[in-house]
């Protein structure tokens, strides 16, 4: 993958934004910094730098994808209520790759694991509210 300044605006921007954004949220962002920018360029280097292990694509929340810039080994928990995105250590299940081909005979070559449910903060206004 050749250097782009235009890749690079978007992956500090990416990395600055820790809430896994959406290419719209981080193209909002971005036409202030990069008013040239067009989405199709935006989509186009997001799909080149998930495609290179840069950065990590997570689909099934939404219709968008979301980006993430930390591409070390863990899972992730999508919020019901907020449909925020928050990282969860991959040592809540420390050796799901070994059991799993121990199990099956598969080769893991990547997986992603999602979990969905309600967040601690969410939970608190619910109680509040109750």
């Amino acid at each position: 993958m050749n250097y782009s300044r235009q890749r690079e605006v978007i992956l500090d921007t990416l990395k600055s934004n820790v809430v896994h954004p959406t290419a719209e949220y981080l193209y909002a962002i971005l036409k202030s910094k990069e008013p040239n920018i067009s989405l199709a360029t935006l989509y186009r280097n997001l799909n080149q730098l998930a495609d290179n292990g840069v950065i990590k694509k997570i689909d099934g929340l939404e219709t968008s994808s979301h980006y993430d810039h930390n591409t070390h080994e863990h899972y992730h928990f999508i919020c019901d209520n907020c449909k925020r995105v928050f990282d969860v250590s991959s040592d809540v299940a420390p050796d799901i790759v070994q059991k799993t081909e121990a199990e099956t005979g598969f080769i893991v070559k990547k997986y992603d694991i999602i979990f969905n449910g309600i967040c601690k903060d969410c939970l608190e206004k619910i109680k509040e509210s109750n």
